[in-house]
């Protein structure tokens, strides 16, 4: 699993952006990628990384 810093999470449009640590891109996450979890700016996650629609898209995502 990568693990990365939540840039950017708008609660009320269920989706948001995450930088991953290693590579410091911005990956796209949406509500249905979280497991169960609210995030918020700031939060250390670690993920899965698979190809959506139009690019990159976290997936079950876990706070640290």
């Amino acid at each position: 699993m990568q693990t990365g810093v939540v840039k950017f999470f708008n609660e009320s449009k269920g989706y948001g952006f995450i930088v991953d640590d290693e590579s410091k891109k911005e990956i796209f996450v949406h509500i249905t990628g979280l497991n169960g979890v609210t995030i918020r700016e700031n939060d250390q996650v670690q993920y899965e990384v698979v190809d959506g629609k139009k690019g990159l898209n976290a997936v079950k995502v876990q706070k640290l």
